[in-house]
């Protein structure tokens, strides 16, 4: 996992350097083990590296040919496709054979034969083309803006804006999406001018402008197959097995983040049946009493498969403390109060692992969220659509003027993915598949644990696995009040100490117990930053923070408050974040 940037401009035009440097700053921390940057005719490429596979002689840009290519990310089935068509590779990097294939076979085709997390940038001196690539699952990151001359290209909008090359102007639609439902959707991103490549998406590039486009889908077409419990089991076995094995590819050591659900759970029984040495497992706690983290849960599982466990415990105090970093290294912003968590899993992670396994997508495949369950009922049986109600709905009066749009992009994707054939779960499968996964659980994943220079992996997230998940029947996904029904008797019968039936606690970071305890003084100074007063009445932010430890809505609420503060200060004002909340909000 790197971070890569780029500028292709038109015919004629040479790249500047020191743009292409300001933006590899930028972007360091995703890459402290090297660097490199390549400029011939009018595209330049730059490449910070975090060493994963192939310490010796995978540095980048790699070469073949008229063709450069710089990646961020890993392709897990490099060894495949190196055997399979019989590539002749000078390295042993996993990021080489996509190069080979595409001189051979072009960027479609090269797109398809991958599997893995990866956003590439490759330039065809040959054809004067620069084709962007970003895997189907959009778990690696790629943005892009038109600017003087061509098109730049980052793994994150924050090399653009630190570059000088788009200015932190806020769209509205944006910034209502993320306060009601604390991400954004679609190709925009909050900052104008900035869009994302699609997951799965291939852009071209020729002089300077984008001159094609096309995707490759996460999902396979089709509604739910007639498959038994038996057999979905054996096929998600093997489809399970194999993504994880190929997930532990690495030349470096690597963990697992362990909550103590069923997702977590499951990567950890089958990483113990993989491999010989003890798994080593990283579970977050907090110091609130009674607190839902799930600790005593990750305990067990750990113990009943050998693992090296390591319990960070998150204090209020170091939140306090790191929390201005903590956002601010969420530049394409999420909300999501489990940032906290993540970001300290990911030090303490870090000083023993440089790779860690994690349950991402678990829920989204396999129909874990309760709103699942609603959106497969009718309306009159008291169905709903997911998301139907935002923060701000529950806590009247706070905002100047209450978003009216802030549900168009989501309502947008559930009509892009309602494919004929599918069910109703299915479409509120894809519909959270295509935004809410790459847009808010990946984006977490990515920032947190790239601002301390650790990889993530998320074998669920694989094509295979995929492929047996969402075209189960729907009774396979979700049976009366429980979710995840496959995924909980395959942990029944390989993991039956997880107790995968049991009811389960969950798990909650108690933000709102944290800010009511000190809303009296934390409140007026929310109120007071610019992007917060712009939106909301500064009477209204106080009396929030106050009540927020009574109330989970106006706890929630008031969250998205205090995280947007803190990430208007550092993305948009570009104020200093490097003290603690009181030092930050106050100066």
């Amino acid at each position: 996992m790197c971070g890569i940037a780029g500028l292709a401009l038109r015919h004629g035009l040479t790249p500047d350097a020191a743009i292409l440097r300001a933006m590899l700053g930028a972007l360091a921390h995703r890459g402290p083990d090297g660097e490199g940057v390549h400029i011939a005719d009018n595209v330049g490429l730059a490449h910070n590296r975090l060493a994963i596979i192939d310490l010796a002689t995978g540095d980048q840009p790699l070469f073949s040919g008229p063709a450069t290519l710089v990646a961020n990310g890993e392709v897990y089935n490099y060894i495949e496709l190196r055997e399979a068509h019989a590539l002749v590779c000078t390295t042993g990097s996993d990021c080489e054979p996509p190069l080979h294939l595409y001189r051979r076979d072009g960027a479609a085709a090269t797109a398809e034969a991958m599997r893995g997390m990866y956003a590439m940038a490759l330039h065809d001196r040959a054809t004067r083309r620069v084709v962007l690539t970003r895997d189907p699952f959009g778990i690696k990151p790629m943005y892009i803006a038109e600017v003087s001359g061509g098109i730049a290209f980052a793994s994150e909008p924050q090399a653009l804006l630190v570059a000088g090359l788009v200015q932190p102007r806020i769209r509205a639609e944006a910034r209502d999406e993320l306060l009601q439902m604390q991400f954004t959707t679609g190709a925009e991103t909050i900052f104008a001018g900035i869009t994302r490549i699609l997951p799965g998406e291939t852009v071209v590039i020729a002089d300077g402008a984008i001159v094609e486009r096309h995707r490759r889908a996460a999902l396979p077409e089709g509604g739910p197959l007639p498959v038994t419990e038996e057999d979905a089991l054996a096929r998600f076995d093997a489809a399970f097995e194999d993504s994880v094995l190929l997930h532990q590819r690495s030349d470096v050591p690597y963990g697992l983040f362990l909550s103590g659900g069923i997702d977590s759970g499951a990567v950890l029984a089958m990483m113990a049946r993989l491999n010989q040495q003890p798994v080593r497992a990283f579970t977050a706690s907090f110091d609130v009493p009674g607190a839902a983290d799930e600790r005593a849960a990750a305990a067990a599982a750990a113990k009943t498969h050998g693992a090296t466990h390591t319990l960070v415990t998150v204090t209020e105090a170091e939140v306090w403390r790191e929390l201005p970093r903590i956002v601010a290294c969420m530049d394409d912003p999420a909300a999501d109060y489990a940032i906290i968590p993540t970001w300290f899993l990911a030090r303490r992670a870090r000083e023993q692992v440089k790779v860690v396994l994690s349950g991402e997508g678990g829920d989204e495949l396999f129909g874990g969220y309760g709103r699942y369950r609603s959106a497969m009922r009718p309306w009159w049986l008291w169905g709903r659509r997911p998301r139907a109600t935002g923060a701000f709905d529950h806590v009247k009066g706070i905002l100047r003027d209450p978003p009216r749009t802030w549900r168009d992009g989501i309502a947008a994707a559930e009509a892009a993915t309602a494919l004929p054939g599918r069910s109703r779960l299915q479409s509120a499968q894809a519909a959270d598949i295509a935004d809410w996964l790459p847009n808010d659980l990946l984006a977490k994943l990515d920032r947190c644990l790239m601002a301390h220079a650790l990889e993530g992996r998320t074998p669920f997230l694989d094509p295979a696995v995929a492929a047996v998940a969402f075209r189960l029947p729907d009774s396979l996904k979700v049976r009366g009040r429980t979710g995840k029904w496959l995924l909980r008797a395959w942990m029944a019968r390989h993991a039956p100490a997880a107790k995968p039936f049991a009811p389960k606690q969950g798990f909650t970071v108690p933000v709102a117990a944290w800010i009511g305890g000190v809303g009296e003084r934390l409140g007026p100074l929310v109120a007071a930053q610019p992007g917060v007063a712009e939106v909301a009445r500064p009477d209204r932010v106080a009396a929030l923070f106050r009540a927020a430890a009574g109330d989970k809505h106006r706890g929630f609420a008031a969250w998205h408050l205090l995280f947007y503060a803190l990430w208007h200060r550092a993305h948009v004002e570009r104020r200093d974040t490097s003290g603690d909340v009181w030092q930050v909000l106050g100066g």
